[in-house]
């Protein structure tokens, strides 16, 4: 590959993550009404692309529905928000004519991804979640980077033929950065480097996970919604694999987030 061809979509990716960054920066700053809105029009917009991709019925009735059980799951005890989440999966999935177990699959996860970032945000304080929001953002940049620079053995070539085992690396590393700086400031609590790492990794493997639905479907982005980046669900599979695994810790008493 020439260098120009390398990075032709460096700049269309930077000025589309600088907007996303502003109005993420806002939304999560703000919180309360403003980020359950943000978060659940993020996962109407993936449900709605993964519909398409799936050639579902009405997908833009599904993306609404999957909205709104995401905001009525924040308010509801948590013995009720798996179950009203795959009932709303259950109906998504019945619209599509082939591969529905995948289509129930992507719309859970995705829902589930959007509520985890509701939670950390109300239950753990601004700081918790800036500190995974940085995590997984720093992983994706590093990646980028490093496996442009140093390129090297592919890390998956039958699922995700672009990622290398040096970008991989060089995510871990620098999700480790952030969560050492961080440690500091969540009051010296070192647990949060490997804590970082396994953050990172969890990115990866949602990346990872979305680019397996789209070779399935044979489609490379899940829409063109985002110059340089394809689709919301292309922008932000890491993220929901991060926030995913992070819940997860937290609910089961692994992982402690004081809310500061």
């Amino acid at each position: 590959m020439n260098e120009d061809a390398r990075w032709s979509d460096l700049g269309p990716r930077v000025i589309s993550a600088v907007v996303l960054g502003v109005i993420a920066s806002i939304s999560v700053y703000v919180g309360g009404a403003i980020f359950l809105a943000f978060e659940c029009i993020l996962v109407g917009l993936m449900v709605w692309e993964v519909a398409r991709m799936f050639d579902a019925s009405l997908p833009t009735a599904l993306g609404i529905l999957a909205a709104v059980m995401v905001g009525a799951a924040a308010a509801l005890p948590v013995m009720l928000t798996l179950p009203l989440l795959a009932g709303a999966s259950v109906v998504a999935a019945s619209q599509a004519k082939e591969d529905r177990p995948l289509l129930f699959g992507a719309v859970l996860w995705i829902s589930l991804g959007g509520l985890a970032f509701l939670f950390i945000r109300e239950e753990s304080g601004l700081l918790w979640l800036v500190w995974l929001i940085l995590v997984v953002i720093s992983s994706d940049v590093a990646g980028y980077f490093a496996g442009r620079w140093l390129g090297g053995p592919k890390f998956w070539p039958a699922v995700s033929p672009k990622k290398t085992w040096s970008g991989t690396v060089a995510g871990w590393i620098a999700a480790g950065v952030v969560g050492a700086f961080f440690s500091v400031k969540l009051a010296n609590l070192w647990i949060i480097v490997p804590l970082s790492i396994a953050a990172a990794f969890a990115g990866q493997m949602g990346d990872i996970a979305q680019s397996a639905v789209k070779r399935r479907r044979g489609v490379k982005d899940s829409s063109n919604l985002i110059p340089g980046h394809g689709g919301v669900f292309d922008r932000f599979d890491a993220m929901l694999g991060a926030g995913v695994l992070v819940l997860l810790l937290k609910k089961i008493g692994l992982v402690e987030m004081v809310g500061l």
